[in-house]
């Protein structure tokens, strides 16, 4: 019998599908994300006269009825049918069928930073008007951040490991990482992991806005986002998800599965500074990052593309910046960074999945995405080669995608080409 504890056993991406603002589904995704198109535009699902920022990265095109049962799907919050939506995608895309012979080695592990914020305030105005008698019974369920998670186990029929991270703007990044290594240790062969968010509601603008986190560039929508720029002034707020089916490596081959790319290395590291700011050195950003190479065995001159947290705040860019700086030394100025919340915005919970997803597409097509409206580069982030405006070809056999939340969660995962 195989050693469960064996942590040499190789962990491949056979799946993705993604719903964001620049796209549903990886062909519509992959090329708006290369030709740099922007997702954002002004908020069209509730009256934002009283807000500063009255623009994000919306999702306008989504019908839960495409993906699954109508009377399920009224049972789940926004961010929930995102991820059994994605979740759908990714399972048809990785050829893969969850079913008796395989459903116990097959787990789910998906983040949400807020979860059914959506549901929570439509809820809380119906008690307010109509009684607490009125609020549905199905509450509860409905608003939890685990039920990405528990509903796209529910949907596949994946009955190993399930579980989900909530650690803000890195659980979707946690939860890929976590699941990467509940795959190594042999607790699962097979892995539905990433992130789903739907935050773009009255409330989650109003949190955010009067933090002086978001941009009030309303007048340019498309051009809101403006990661590593002089003249940024917050990121965007965005929605969506993003789900990679993640296999143990002799599972995928005897499967006979394409294969995206190979995971290396899971880095995290805790700021044990501030609620919502870094520290201003960037070392434990530098930590997070090394500690990523290490389980890889990966030196810092193999990297070639790094896809930053990048969210277009003024503090968060410049200690990024910085960070990635002193952690690659000489070589940080050979490496393609670039932040692709400058297009579909800054998803949240889910951000890290879906730049997950970014950073696998740049590993397989040799191109590197770009960060949009970077007109004036920012003189504290300067030395680093942000891919401004367009994409750039190059050979990209190792990657990196860095994500950072509230209360100090920084994570790092390594993509590379796969070789036998």
């Amino acid at each position: 019998m195989e050693e469960k504890n064996n942590c040499d056993r190789r962990v491949v991406v056979t799946g993705m599908g993604v719903l964001s603002s620049i796209g549903t589904g990886l062909d519509e995704f992959s090329k708006n994300l290369f030709d740099g198109k922007s997702g954002v535009s002004l908020i069209d699902t509730f009256d934002t006269s009283g807000h500063s920022s009255k623009i994000a990265a919306q999702i306008s095109d989504f019908k839960a009825a495409d993906y699954m049962d109508f009377k399920a799907a009224k049972r789940m919050d926004r961010f929930a049918q995102f991820a059994v939506a994605a979740t759908s995608l990714a399972i048809k895309d990785a050829d893969l069928v969850i079913d008796s012979t395989n459903q116990d080695e097959a787990g789910v592990y998906i983040g949400s930073g807020i979860g059914g914020l959506l549901t929570l305030e439509a809820q809380h105005k119906i008690l307010l008007e109509r009684g607490a008698e009125r609020v549905t019974p199905f509450l509860i369920p409905m608003i939890i951040c685990n039920m990405a998670s528990a509903q796209a186990s529910i949907f596949s029929g994946a009955r190993g490991p399930v579980s989900a991270a909530t650690t803000a703007c890195a659980a979707g990044s946690n939860s890929i990482g976590d699941a990467f290594e509940i795959i190594k240790r042999g607790d699962a062969k097979i892995m539905i992991t990433g992130g789903s968010e739907a935050a773009i509601t009255p409330l989650g603008m109003a949190g955010f806005s009067n933090m002086n986190a978001m941009s009030s560039r309303n007048d340019e929508p498309q051009r809101a986002s403006r990661p590593f720029d002089k003249d940024r002034d917050g990121f965007v707020m965005g929605e969506g998800s993003g789900i990679l089916i993640i296999e143990e490596l002799q599972y995928a081959l005897s499967r006979g599965a394409k294969i995206y790319a190979e995971i290396f290395g899971y880095g995290m590291s805790g700021e044990a500074f501030h609620m919502t700011a870094l520290e201003e050195s960037g070392s434990n950003v530098i930590r997070c990052i090394n500690n990523c190479l290490k389980e890889g065995n990966v030196a810092h001159e193999q990297i070639a593309y790094l896809n930053a947290h990048g969210t277009s705040t003024v503090l968060n860019d410049i200690v990024e910046s910085v960070a990635i700086k002193k952690c690659f030394g000489v070589h940080a100025s050979s490496i393609n960074v670039s932040s692709t919340k400058s297009m579909h915005g800054h998803c949240l919970g889910a951000a890290g999945a879906i730049e997950a997803i970014a950073t696998i597409l740049a590993v397989q097509n040799d191109i590197v995405p770009p960060t949009i409206n970077l007109d004036n580069p920012d003189e504290n982030c300067g030395g680093l080669d942000f891919t401004p405006n367009k994409s750039v070809k190059r050979k990209v056999d190792y990657a990196l995608s860095n994500s950072m939340g509230f209360g100090g969660h920084n994570v790092t995962i390594g993509f590379k080409k796969y070789e036998l």
